[in-house]
């Protein structure tokens, strides 16, 4: 009975969080708390939370979408625990009219067709390949290594006080051809390049 009932009123917060973006990135960023296995659980939900709301506050080219049953398209690489708590967080959802579609990506493959790129901490190895062949396309690539902005990514996860926060590289989401949200700019730790 108290694991229903918190799984439901969890349920209920999340769908909240996702009306207002100003409330989520506080409230979400504060969530990441608990020793062991918890925080790493509730860590996933928070980044989770975030990629999905990121799709609301970023504007991508009319070319980035085939048509306008194009879905968002959020590629991760990064591990199938983590796949299956942002796909169980994107069921159903829409942006604009769009469906969200999360896929877990094969080592190696070009991230042309997605919007979104994910790069865990756990592929280090991979993020400079990835975020060269992510060059020059529309992609919001999100990463959470401490150089992922210095090596072009557009937004950082950096866990402060056991909170995540962010962290956007504005002169590398002006080159994708991405416009910003003031909303999610303004929940930011930092913002480089807001001043050109």
């Amino acid at each position: 009975m108290n694991v229903d009932y918190g799984w439901r009123r969890w349920t209920m917060v999340a769908a909240k969080l996702f009306c207002r973006i100003v409330a989520p990135c506080i409230v979400l960023a504060g969530i990441c708390r608990g020793p062991g296995a918890e925080t790493v659980m509730n860590e996933y939900q928070v980044k989770a939370l975030f990629l999905l709301n990121f799709t609301k506050y970023v504007d991508w080219p009319a070319a980035s979408f085939a048509d306008a049953n194009t879905p968002i398209t959020i590629d991760l690489v990064a591990g199938a625990k983590f796949g299956e708590v942002v796909k169980l967080a994107a069921e159903g959802k829409t942006v604009l009219g769009r469906r969200v579609v999360v896929e877990l990506i094969e080592k190696g493959k070009n991230p042309q067709s997605c919007h979104v790129l994910f790069i865990s901490g756990s592929e280090k190895r991979l993020l400079s390949d990835l975020l060269k062949k992510a060059k020059g396309l529309s992609v919001l690539t999100v990463g959470e290594d401490d150089q992922f902005l210095e090596q072009g990514g557009v937004i950082q996860f950096v866990k402060k006080a056991e909170r995540i926060r962010l962290e956007i590289n504005l002169d590398a989401a002006r080159e994708a051809k991405l416009q910003i949200s003031s909303k999610l700019l303004n929940v930011a730790d930092a913002v480089r390049g807001r001043d050109r």
